[in-house]
């Protein structure tokens, strides 16, 4: 175990330290002296996967790999980010789990996770996927980039939960080509009024923004470090896939100059949960929760992550790209990343709309208190007024 890791040595955890500044979890304020209670519960809360043995192994029965220890941490972390958007989704940002937890939603999410071939984000799932679409021999270790592209390519076949998956790449996000991702056209089943057909909006399914990026050489550059304990206090956040050199990590939080997070570097057995009616299936969901998080400083991190944030609808999107702009990218002499609207040589009406619907001007200049002003905030859908 790195030095830098916080240790447990005694009953009591040292997940969370005792101070009068505030924790972040995932865009949520807490007190650490008022609220230790409620923030463990919070992480708690969250689906924990770790290194797995004895399960089917992966790539046929040839194969030798029957577990994942040594080489999977960075694609469990990517389940970890994938699982927590799928329950913000199904679940909300607020639900809670306990040992007692038998919600049928709850283990339909954790069961498509299951160390099986037939499961949809199962480590065998990622790891071929890994094998097939990006160069990477079953039992290589992934980087942040490498787990976006492959979780982008897997949520496709999940049309239970209709998530797409968006992977900003070259330290760009660019406004419209999620808007193009993120819309789907209902037009075609408007139902007619009086002879006219009804204008329905778009719909918009559910985005995952994974945004890779490399903060430094070997070291994080501290300009950068502002910036990234500010991307876990925006609301949207499901935090930033990282670690240390060849040590995958889920950094879901930060306090002060150290991050919170989620360690997968723990060997557990494999079992189904399936509906949580045998003993065995409590005792198995139960590992799929982690008792207490870890803590390193800041500085300790490897400079290559991936900002994650979840976006359920488009006035979320949009709220997310004001709070880019105004937390992360305007205040900063070197930002994270940048944000623009890159107008394509080709342009439908329908992405003219989406660019009047960010305010963007034709200098690609982001105007969010034009969008303000032209939209009505309090509506979901952000409808155009007048």
């Amino acid at each position: 175990m790195d030095s830098l890791f916080t240790q447990n040595l005694s009953d009591e955890p040292d997940d969370i330290p005792q101070t009068q500044e505030p924790v972040w979890i995932l865009g949520r304020r807490y007190n650490a002296i008022k609220e230790l209670d409620i923030i463990r519960r919070d992480i708690r809360s969250k689906l924990w996967f770790t290194y797995r043995k004895g399960f089917v192994p992966i790539g046929g029965c040839s194969s030798t790999f029957t577990s994942d220890k040594g080489w999977g941490c960075m694609l469990r972390c990517g389940q970890m980010v994938l699982a927590q958007a799928l329950v913000a989704l199904h679940l909300g940002r607020d639900w809670q789990w306990t040992p007692q937890t038998r919600d049928s939603t709850y283990l339909k999410i954790l069961n498509k996770f299951t160390d099986k071939r037939s499961t949809p984000f199962s480590i065998h799932q990622i790891a071929l996927m890994g094998a097939s679409s990006e160069g990477k021999e079953v039992g290589q270790w992934f980087g942040p980039n490498t787990i976006a592209q492959v979780l982008k390519k897997l949520v496709v076949y999940d049309d239970w939960s209709s998530l797409t998956i968006h992977v900003a790449l070259d330290n760009t996000l660019i406004i419209n080509d999620v808007l193009r991702q993120c819309r789907v056209d209902s037009a075609a089943t408007a139902e007619e009024s009086d002879g006219e057909p009804l204008r329905v909006s778009s719909q918009w399914k559910p985005l995952l923004l994974l945004i890779p990026l490399r903060l430094g050489l070997s070291d994080i550059n501290p300009v950068y470090i502002n910036g990234l304990k500010t991307s876990f206090k925006i609301p949207q956040s499901l935090g930033v896939i990282g670690g240390k050199p060849n040590l995958a990590l889920y950094f879901i939080g930060c306090v002060g100059d150290q991050v919170i997070f989620l360690d997968p570097h723990t060997t557990q057995r494999f079992g189904c949960v399936e509906q949580k009616i045998e003993q065995d299936e409590v005792d198995l969901d139960q590992t799929y929760h982690c008792k207490a998080a870890s803590r390193i400083p800041i500085t300790g991190i490897d400079p290559s992550v991936a900002l994650c944030f979840f976006c359920a609808t488009e006035k979320e999107f949009k709220s997310l790209c004001r709070s880019m702009q105004n937390e992360l990218i305007t205040p900063e002499k070197q930002p994270l990343f940048e944000l623009c609207a890159e107008r394509p040589a080709h342009w439908s009406p329908l992405d003219d709309v989406a660019t009047e619907a960010l305010g963007i001007t034709s200098s690609n200049v982001l105007d969010f208190e034009r969008l303000d002003r032209q939209y009505d905030t309090s509506d979901e859908d952000f409808e155009l007024l007048g």
